[in-house]
């Protein structure tokens, strides 16, 4: 997911993917010509398929047309290029933001954080394609306006709403892409692997030593990291609101 801040001057390059996120409907098919055999969700959901299984690098048009059965110039038909069915892709794999149930503006902060994070994890190949200029979906401003509508009983500026969610995203998806990034091995495991080579220079890494041996002997997950990080982020947001009330 993109932070508020990544936005451009103008989208004349984009305007294909523009026109498909917010024009037209995900099950419209092609105007002219023979009956269309797909539908354009069914061809965004076929890419998730393919990016979920073997990373955004092996989408390709090819490979969505063969997994359908037609040919590549046919797919062209309902999607002008790769850049335009990421996009598709990337806003349906977020989907629409689930409603808040918590009571009061950090537990529906700290709420949201925690599905955007599983969101990641879910799609890890959504980091890569959530970053720079570029159109943004209806599904993933809709994560934006329910994370900023939850500081509305603050009394902050708008500001300070979009300050703190580009804080919180920026936390969450740095721990997501990290995780991404080891696989199947968990935070003990690295702890452990540390631990050995560090034992070897005890003089020179004392602090890390000593940190990475009492980490690998507490149980630990992959969503402790994010929590604890959260938690501290909001803290400083009720600083935040205490200083400017």
């Amino acid at each position: 997911m993109a932070t508020p801040t990544d936005t451009v001057d103008g989208f004349d390059d984009q305007s294909h993917a523009m026109r498909l996120l917010w024009g037209k409907q995900p099950d419209d098919g092609p105007r002219r010509g023979p009956k269309p055999a797909f539908t354009l969700e069914q061809i965004t959901r076929t890419g998730i398929e393919i990016a979920d299984a073997d990373g955004i690098a092996a989408l390709t048009m090819q490979r969505v047309a063969d997994e359908l059965g037609f040919t590549k110039m046919a797919l062209y038909r309902y999607v002008p290029g790769k850049d335009e069915l990421v996009a598709l892709m990337t806003d349906a794999a977020l989907g629409d933001p689930p409603p808040l149930t918590g009571h009061g503006w950090r537990e529906r902060l700290d709420e949201w954080g925690r599905l955007t994070y599983e969101q990641f994890l879910m799609h890890p190949w959504v980091l890569q394609t959530t970053v720079g200029a570029r159109v943004l979906g209806p599904n993933e401003l809709s994560w934006l306006e329910v994370a900023v509508a939850a500081l509305d009983e603050t009394g902050l500026s708008g500001e300070d709403k979009v300050d703190i969610v580009v804080a919180v995203i920026g936390h969450v998806r740095a721990i997501a892409e990290q995780w991404s990034a080891m696989g199947d091995r968990s935070e003990a495991d690295l702890g452990r692997a540390m631990v050995g080579f560090l034992a070897d220079q005890p003089d020179r890494f004392p602090a890390l030593l000593k940190a990475f041996g009492s980490a690998t002997r507490m149980p630990t997950s992959r969503n402790r990291p994010m929590e604890f990080g959260l938690a501290r982020i909001l803290d400083g947001v009720e600083l935040l609101i205490s200083s400017r009330a």
